[in-house]
């Protein structure tokens, strides 16, 4: 697959961006390559475009799918796997989200619950008082979450847009 200048570019940048967030390169770029081309795509091509080890591809595809974000296509005439991604963004955002609660803020859940139990046993009277406070605040925010998903991608679109303008119908300043 020959790409463009700016599919390559792009390629480029979510690999950088995924190291940042927490995600091995080669990830972020098949993951990338997946999308910008917006049609189901056979590992060996994968590996190839980006120059990288069909077994590089493949544990890439791997994590991927237990994301939910690479899902397994096949195509009439072709016995390859090809595979693909999501094309809506903001389905795409919610699923990250979703996974991403469950990985890294359910368990902080649990331990604050945990650790907030074991102070008010130990008579723990300041850290209790800290604990309580961020377990509200992961509480809160986790309602806040679910009340988010919930919503189809189409109304989270409009309810991020109109961010601003909900604070100022609320009566609450920034």
């Amino acid at each position: 697959m020959k790409l463009t200048a700016t599919e390559t570019k792009f390629i480029l940048h979510w690999g950088e961006m995924g190291t940042r967030w927490g995600i091995n390169r080669t990830v972020a770029q098949v993951h990338a390559l997946l999308y910008i081309t917006g049609r189901p795509v056979p590992a060996d091509e994968i590996a190839e475009t980006l120059s990288v080890a069909r077994s590089n591809v493949s544990t890439s595809l791997r994590e991927l799918q237990g994301w939910g974000l690479v899902k397994v296509a096949h195509l009439l005439g072709d016995r390859r796997d090809h595979f693909e991604t999501f094309h809506d963004v903001w389905a795409m955002f919610k699923l990250v989200a979703v996974e991403r609660k469950r990985r890294e803020v359910d368990p902080t859940l649990v331990m604050l619950r945990e650790a907030l139990a074991q102070a008010e046993k130990d008579g723990e009277k300041a850290s209790k008082e800290r604990l309580g406070h961020m377990l509200e605040f992961f509480e809160t925010l986790t309602e806040a979450f679910e009340e988010f998903v919930k919503m189809s991608p189409g109304a989270l679109r409009k309810v991020v847009k109109y961010g601003g303008k909900l604070q100022k119908l609320l009566g609450v300043g920034t």
